[in-house]
């Protein structure tokens, strides 16, 4: 294992945070926020002084970089960016408890949006603004961030293709360019362009600037930070369907939109993940909208409004961005259960949405499929394709591994909340939400309820299990592995 490799590597990571806290820093000053402007000062200082030691250590490392360094690089980070990005919040006061303060931070950088915050409107300027932020720079990755901007040749495409590969979400991670170097720097321009349209277009709705840019992050990030108590429930028409639409897009594999500047349309139209996933998604405003206008329609007006809440929830499910417009739970069991369905599929790979994602799970169909013609037809070699390649046996082997896991790891947090003694609903729902990157779920954990209630070994866990869905798992384990720390 090369430490020294990997503390260089942590030492930048925990440096860009330090950086990325000024805004907030100077948000919390302009606006007269002592308390808050102390708290990111104190831990800009803390965070510039251990990066500035783990450099100084670690600036003669080799440069062997395996997979397995690859691998727990990208965990360490996560856990450092989250131990140290909760500093101003205790420092602040706003979240004096240490283990609270972990879990909403852990909360923005795996984009899933759980809170313990009771009354988010009553929060400092520069605590909201960061809270978003860190939705906006873990929705694409903060180490493909890093990738993006640091100088790099080809001596370091290893480098760079094991840390992508274990950060980005998906059963699999692909070039757009030769150098993957290049690739992260597309997918993040593309992203930061994206997220500026999304910006004008909630000014346009006269959203003031700094929830405008709060609530574009959360978009961006698929992350579900409100700015507002009732999340986005007071928001126009016009801004709802802004968010619904980026909503959906960035739920979108980043590559369509690579693809979409070289001009290849006929490829992106033919994707069978993206087919499948606005297949899925307008089926299931269909069901939700009917089943609401029929069931409750007492709680709406009109069927434009029945339309409008069914499209933004779905997208906001589907996505695992996690703002609510209205109180879906009290919505038809129906309207409910297509929800949690939501929640399990995710959106595409390679965006910046969670969950099991719609090409595993158009994966795991085709591997049914395959293994029912098998039987049928023993002798017979039966291949799985994708977009009309062939998908490799070992991507197919991936694919069941973390459906394994993805069970595994569900089962054993549920068991563990279970302690607490709230209800089955609350219990499975705040866990398929977390470990999903969702956010709110149903009963106790609904979209006008919060985390609060849990103990802090419930926080522990479903802050774990935040990781390891933002992570797709294996990062995760690979950490907490015997083997990964033997001597080769």
């Amino acid at each position: 294992m090369n430490f020294k490799m990997i503390g260089r590597f942590l030492s930048q990571i925990i440096a860009i945070e330090a950086f990325f806290m000024l805004p907030a820093l100077g948000i919390s000053f302009f606006s007269g926020e002592t308390t808050a402007a102390l708290g990111f000062g104190y831990t800009i200082l803390i965070c510039g002084t251990l990066a500035g030691t783990m450099y100084l250590i670690c600036r003669k490392a080799g440069r062997l970089f395996a997979a397995r360094e690859g691998f727990v690089c990208v965990g360490f980070s996560w856990i450092m960016l989250s131990l140290l990005g909760a500093l101003p919040f205790v420092f602040s006061g706003e979240i004096p408890h240490y283990i609270d303060a972990v879990f909403e931070i852990v909360s923005g950088f795996t984009t899933t949006g759980a809170s313990v915050v009771g009354n988010v409107e009553a929060l400092p300027k520069g605590i909201l603004y960061w809270r978003s932020f860190s939705h906006w720079l873990g929705g694409m990755g903060v180490l493909v961030f890093l990738l993006a901007i640091v100088p790099g040749g080809e001596r370091d495409t290893g480098f760079t293709m094991h840390l992508l590969r274990a950060e980005s979400p998906g059963p699999d991670v692909g070039k757009l360019v030769p150098k993957m170097k290049n690739t992260a720097m597309i997918l993040y321009i593309i992203y930061v362009v994206l997220t500026i349209i999304n910006f004008i277009f909630l000014l346009f709705g006269n959203m003031p600037v700094l929830d405008a840019l709060c609530t574009a992050f959360g978009t961006a990030g698929t992350g579900g930070f409100g700015v507002y108590n009732d999340s986005m429930g007071s928001c126009s028409p016009y801004v709802l369907w802004v968010t619904t639409v980026f909503m959906f897009l960035f739920g979108i594999n980043f590559s369509c939109y690579y693809l979409l500047l070289l001009r290849q349309f006929k490829a992106v139209l033919k994707d069978e993940e993206l087919r499948l996933y606005i297949g899925i998604a307008a089926v299931s405003v269909l069901l939700i909208a009917v089943n609401i206008f029929s069931k409750v329609n007492t709680l709406y007006d009109t069927p434009g409004e029945v339309l409008t809440h069914a499209a933004f929830q779905v997208s906001s499910i589907m996505t695992t961005t996690g703002f609510s417009s209205v109180d879906f739970g009290q919505w038809p069991a129906f309207s409910k259960g297509i929800l949690l369905m939501l929640m399990l599929i995710g959106a595409c790979a390679g965006s910046t949405g969670g969950g099991f994602k719609v090409a595993r799970l158009m994966l795991i169909f085709k591997i049914l499929r395959r293994n029912i013609r098998q039987v049928l037809n023993p002798k017979k070699v039966q291949l799985v394709r994708n977009n009309g390649s062939a998908v490799s046996e070992t991507v197919l082997a991936n694919t069941n591994a973390y459906l394994a896991a993805y069970i595994i790891i569900i089962v054993i947090s549920y068991l563990v909340i279970s302690l607490d003694g709230n209800s089955v609903g609350t219990n499975l729902s705040a866990v398929l939400a977390c470990f999903n990157n969702i956010g709110p779920g149903l009963e106790g954990v609904g979209p006008m309820c919060n985390y609060a209630h849990f103990s802090s070994l419930s926080k522990i866990m479903l802050s774990l299990d935040m990781l390891a869905g933002r992570l797709e798992i294996f990062p995760i384990l690979v950490l907490l592995s015997r083997s990964t720390w033997k001597r080769k």
